[in-house]
């Protein structure tokens, strides 16, 4: 079973935390996430743990109980842009990577593929992307016009999406940008590329407006553990997350067979929910609060570990041994179980001696151990650009 010598980590930042009730803490009452402090500061507080990178949650409707709903609303109400929050917190920090999640049906690629690349140079090579796949075919109503197939299908639409983002990326190769003053060119003709894609869904020619990004390809994450899912992300990301729930590595791992990869091409997280205490009672207590608030439980597809930092480094170690390259903890509540992570999770296993004392690495890819891409166009091919991008 393939796993990484070093264990990797990150967390899923979102508002208050996982835990619908979050908002609720007293500690979270004088937090505000609409404002870029907030988000700041649990960045910067991820980065003073080594983590290799935080996601930067997005969703494109609103959280039940919205201002329509009789009744106390059991999430908070409104939300900030994810990529425009790694944009923002990007230039505070210097080692942690910053993942911004968005969809691909409601987000064309071509904007995507301009804002992941922006955010590649604003952190300086740090920057990735969490795809995200509508769950549901209302979504599409709160954007318009366009519409989210129901069922698996819903998944053939971004396999296309992430490809087309990864030619726009390409489209200008590394040394494509050359600032020539004297013959008054910026960039030469030859080494960008339209990328000419007729699909099913999508038909872009580029090139991007965009250099090539610091990385070459930025990271992309997909949460999947079975089936569509787990072929989307077994097919086209760096990073999958998935649920530590029954034969999900099995499935993952045949899935990137099918794909013609092999698992070192990939990085898999074990995908958790975290609520952590000074004992486990404490834990379970504090999580049953939250689950007695308004009928507000926590259902996400992750699994829950409620317990302590020290029997949760145990249950890291095991997940690594059985071949996951580390764990992207969700905090069931912030500043809480993020603190116990970086602060007692974290130091707990670099005792154990399985995680870095400090970073190693300038770019994302370093800190997963990804090999920069080539560019698929590639230094002998040079096909000038046409007027359209003159």
């Amino acid at each position: 079973m393939f796993r990484t010598p070093q264990l990797h980590l990150a967390v899923a930042l979102e508002s208050a935390g996982w835990h619908p009730a979050a908002w609720r803490e007293p500690q979270a009452r004088d937090a505000d996430p609409l404002s870029a402090r907030h988000w700041v500061e649990q960045v910067r507080e991820a980065e003073r743990g080594l983590l290799d990178f935080v996601t930067i949650e997005d969703r494109r409707r609103l959280h039940s109980g919205t201002a329509t709903t009789p009744g106390p609303a059991p999430r908070a109400r409104g939300r900030l842009d994810a990529i425009m929050i790694a944009a923002r917190v990007a230039p505070h920090t210097e080692g942690v990577g910053i993942v911004a999640a968005a969809g691909t049906t409601l987000t064309e690629p071509f904007l995507l593929s301009t804002q992941i690349a922006t955010l590649d140079f604003v952190s300086r090579g740090r920057a990735g992307w969490l795809a995200q796949v509508p769950t549901s075919p209302r979504d599409a109503a709160y954007v318009g016009p366009r519409s989210v197939p129901a069922g698996d299908a819903r998944f053939d639409e971004p396999a296309e999406h992430i490809d087309v983002v990864r030619g726009l990326w390409d489209s200008w190769e590394d040394d494509a940008e050359i600032r020539d003053a004297v013959t008054h060119r910026f960039f030469d003709r030859g080494r960008v590329h339209h990328i000419d894609h007729e699909g099913r869904h999508f038909a872009i020619t580029g090139p991007s407006i965009t250099p090539r990004p610091p990385q070459g390809q930025p990271v992309i994450a997909v949460r999947g553990g079975s089936g569509p899912a787990a072929a989307l992300a077994s097919s086209q990301a760096d990073v999958i997350i998935a649920a530590p729930k029954g034969l999900a590595l099995d499935r993952i791992h045949a899935a990137l067979a099918a794909a013609g990869r092999e698992p070192a091409d990939v990085r898999v997280l074990a995908d958790v929910v975290a609520f952590l205490d000074r004992d486990r009672s404490a834990a379970t207590e504090r999580k049953d609060r939250l689950d007695g608030l308004e009928d507000t439980r926590d259902r996400s597809d992750a699994a829950v570990y409620t317990g302590t930092a020290l029997e949760l480094a145990d249950q890291v170690m095991a997940w690594h041994e059985l071949g996951y390259s580390g764990v992207a903890l969700r905090p069931g509540a912030v500043p809480h179980d993020l603190q116990a992570i970086t602060r007692g999770l974290v130091p707990e296993l670099v005792r154990r001696g399985v995680f870095r004392r400090r970073y190693e690495a300038d770019t994302l890819r370093g800190l997963l151990g990804l090999a920069r891409p080539e560019n698929r166009f590639g230094s002998g091919e040079r096909v000038a650009v046409r007027d359209a991008a003159r």
